[in-house]
């Protein structure tokens, strides 16, 4: 990493919930070979290991956010301080006389429950993961998919199971699961009858978990994280579509439905 830069900006945004940018390359004008890099640490101060997905920020001189750059910090132990470096997404625009980074968001899962896109298959046998979503007018539709990566067969029938939680990964009071749309709005799929269905090693279903982030009366509720289960007692991961879902008090999920692999 090239000699870090003084870091100007809001000391507050340097340090997160256990994260700390400790220095920044000079961010480089448009049309420079390589983006800006940013050394932090994650110090894990809890009494199990958890997984770090943290959201950098470059920021304008005035303010302006030119780019998000999503990292994910492993199995970060109890206790344990982890060194490290990313590059941002984009280049410092030209006309600018400086930028900065700052931390925008920090989401921590325990490792047990950690979704695994890639690498070894998880000893379940299942690995589940989350798409970025969609949104347009206050609806939110964010897909899940769930690959076989084990040797065996896997019966799904019917809907996951999930557990909706808060910021410090506690239930989320007031919040009612529904299955089928359930009035939240008309989405392709959602009210579809469930299939029963065995899914063969390298096989894979879909679902999908639909809200909106409407705000009346009461309390805003917005929970980061979904716990989700293929059937009461399996290992559980925890994923974070970042649930705003207002005051509305409802989330709607799709049923499992095996996908064609031929597109």
């Amino acid at each position: 990493m090239p000699p870090p830069q003084e870091l100007p900006g809001d000391p507050e945004g340097l340090e997160k919930d256990g994260v700390r940018i400790t220095g920044m390359s000079e961010a480089p004008r448009s049309g420079d070979p390589a983006p800006a890099t940013v050394g932090f640490e994650v110090s894990n101060g809890q009494g199990e290991s958890f997984t770090y997905t943290v959201t950098f920020s470059l920021v304008s001189q005035s303010g302006a956010v030119l780019s998000n750059t999503d990292h994910t910090v492993p199995s970060v132990g109890a206790g344990r301080t982890v060194a490290g470096t990313v590059s941002l997404d984009a280049m410092r625009p030209d006309g600018l006389d400086s930028a900065h980074v700052r931390i925008a968001k920090v989401r921590r899962v325990p490792t047990e429950e950690a979704p695994a896109e890639t690498g070894a298959c998880p000893s379940s046998g299942m690995r589940i993961t989350a798409d970025d979503g969609d949104a347009a007018m206050g609806l939110r539709v964010v897909g899940l998919r769930l690959e076989n990566c084990g040797t065996g067969g896997f019966r799904l029938d019917g809907y996951p199971l999930l557990e909706v939680l808060d910021e410090d990964r506690t239930p989320v009071s007031g919040v009612t699961v529904v299955r089928g749309s359930g009035g939240i709005a008309t989405v392709t799929g959602f009210d579809d009858p469930p299939q029963p269905m065995t899914l063969k090693p390298g096989e894979t279903a879909s679902t999908a978990l639909m809200w909106r982030n409407t705000t009346e009366a009461g309390t805003p509720v917005n929970a980061p994280y979904v716990r989700v289960r293929t059937e009461p007692g399996s290992r559980p991961v925890m994923l974070t579509p970042e649930l705003d879902l207002g005051t509305t008090g409802k989330l709607g999920v799709r049923p499992w439905k095996k996908d064609d692999p031929s597109g």
